[in-house]
């Protein structure tokens, strides 16, 4: 069984890198220190390295690191901006695993087992990830442990160094000399675990669980420390098993659920763009592989461009239906490949199934050979994507016995209905207006049907008439003066045939005499 690896990433001065970056301000010695308002006054968020020597410290009051150093300059945090900040490095991560998530407000955790021999090994793989973090204006310390705990303690508390790489057998060993604060618990329980001698890691793995909690009786923390369901950062012994691996423990990823996905790096970052189809080709085509395994296809794809200096460029395609077809798939995104910014360079891309559905393999004939012409899904898909799916719709049922309010649109890419209206009794035109159209007609009888009528400045008298079909407005959309209508199916001497009907009865105590509209064209 393979040997999980956790990666722990540390950004020590995440606020003021991301303050220098947005400023444009490089560290020259000036004591800098970022602040908020705390419940207690102005507390320090994050002080640069020449406020640390000073005497400032992140959690401090800004008025007590004044008397220490008066010549403190203070900007204002931005809690907001420094976590949008993160969650973008977060899905920039990807380009290492497909596991990451957000660690509080400086760090990251990827969940990298099998995936190390793709960047030559840990080492090279954690040089990598340093390098290009360094790149980006970030100072980052990374550690890779078997555990979540272990890793994360190491990152912060590990070597001066800023890396650190062990495995289950030397875990114990390398976490025995850290102190208590690197198990991620309260403050108040890292005060009584010293108060009594417990300042490492080492020294409370030594005592039995009972005995610790025999001597913290009498301060009411028995129960405390000894259960295991009770809150992880109040019991420092549930956190020592979990760094060691005794208990597992589970973080939940930037991404919500498994999706499928292809990754490529490139050696040389490229700037040309053409050269990025042949390369989405082969994306495809592992995707689909994958696709394939599992009988799904995609209904909604996006193509990530990982650039050098940490933007990514995002390209979104939508289907129909589900499909996994490679050239398909690719054409999706060639016109927009082409608007991509590239920089300095991409080394690295994704192409990943954000919506996926089953999709059962189908022979189309007994030779197996491909329909020709284009099938009307993958027209729709490259239609959408030429010219906006916004602007490709079709025709729906919609829950209405109204002619006019029984059809609407809605994009071609959007799923099937989750209900089936029920069809119409009687034949319904093939052509039916948006808006029926005022005609006027001369009958036999008040109530009768029509015997000539003139539309659009054109006399037709009737010679066959069926109807009336009778269809009551909807008294819980409509006001009540709404009127009922009576359709009938007329043709012309001519062979036309029309869709009309009277709005309304005589005397029926809603408007007027009754007024004819045409509705619909049958042939």
């Amino acid at each position: 069984m393979t040997e999980r690896r956790i990666v722990s990433i540390w950004f020590p001065q995440m606020a003021m890198d991301l303050w220098r970056k947005k400023h444009g301000r490089p560290d020259d010695g000036t004591p800098l220190v970022l602040v908020s308002e705390g419940t207690h006054g102005t507390v320090i968020d994050a002080a640069s390295t020449a406020a640390l020597h000073a005497g400032a410290k992140c959690g401090q009051r800004l008025t007590d690191a004044r008397a220490i150093c008066p010549a403190l300059v203070v900007e204002q945090s931005n809690h907001a901006s420094d976590a949008a900040w993160l969650e973008r490095l977060t899905g920039w991560a990807h380009r290492w695993s497909p596991w990451t998530a957000m660690d509080g407000m400086d760090g990251l955790l990827i969940d990298a087992t099998g995936a190390a021999h793709c960047f030559g090994g840990e080492a090279a793989m954690q040089a990598d990830m340093r390098a290009r973090f360094t790149a980006m204006g970030f100072v980052s310390h990374v550690a890779i442990a078997p555990t979540i705990g272990g890793a994360w303690a190491l990152a912060r508390f590990g070597s001066a160094s800023g890396t650190a790489n062990v495995d289950r057998a030397d875990l114990t060993r390398a976490l025995a000399p850290l102190p208590i604060e690197c198990l991620r618990i309260d403050t108040d329980v890292i005060l009584l675990l010293r108060r009594v001698g417990l300042k490492t890691v080492g020294a409370l793995a030594d005592i039995p669980t009972l005995a610790l909690a025999r001597r913290f009786r009498s301060l009411g923390l028995a129960k405390r420390f000894a259960s295991r369901k009770a809150n992880a950062q109040a019991n420092p012994l549930h956190r020592l098993q979990q760094a060691l691996g005794h208990i597992e423990e589970t973080v939940a990823p930037l991404a919500e659920r498994t999706v499928y996905r292809a990754q490529s790096r490139v050696l040389e970052p490229i700037r040309h763009l053409a050269l990025l189809e042949p390369l989405l080709a082969d994306l495809a085509t592992d995707l689909c592989d994958q696709l394939f395994a599992r009988q799904q296809g995609l209904r909604r794809v996006r193509f990530e461009a990982f650039r050098v200096d940490g933007h990514i460029a995002v390209l979104n395609a939508e289907t129909a239906s589900p499909i996994r077809i490679p050239d398909h798939i690719a054409r999706l995104f060639s016109e927009g490949l082409q608007t991509l910014d590239a920089g300095f360079g991409f080394d690295a891309f994704a192409l990943t199934a954000l919506w996926h559905e089953d999709m059962a393999a189908l022979q189309a004939a007994l030779d197996e050979e491909p329909v020709k012409g284009i099938a009307l899904p993958q027209l729709i898909d490259r239609l959408s994507a030429r010219i906006g799916a916004d602007r490709v719709s079709r025709p729906v049922p919609y829950a209405s016995h109204v002619p006019e309010r029984s059809v609407g649109w809605r994009s071609a890419l959007q799923g099937e209905l989750d209900f089936a209206p029920p069809a119409p009794s009687n034949e319904r035109p093939i052509r039916l207006f948006d808006r029926p159209e005022i005609i006027t007609v001369i009958y036999a009888t008040p109530e009768g049907p029509p015997r000539r009528f003139r539309w659009r400045r054109v006399l037709h008298d009737v010679v066959k008439v069926e109807g009336p079909e009778r269809i009551a407005p909807e008294w819980w959309r409509e006001r009540s003066t709404a009127r009922l209508r009576d359709y009938y199916k007329v043709e012309d001497e001519a062979g036309r045939r029309f869709w009309i009907f009277r709005g309304g009865v005589v005397d029926d105590g809603r408007g007027g005499p009754p007024q004819w509209f045409m509705h619909g064209l049958f042939a």
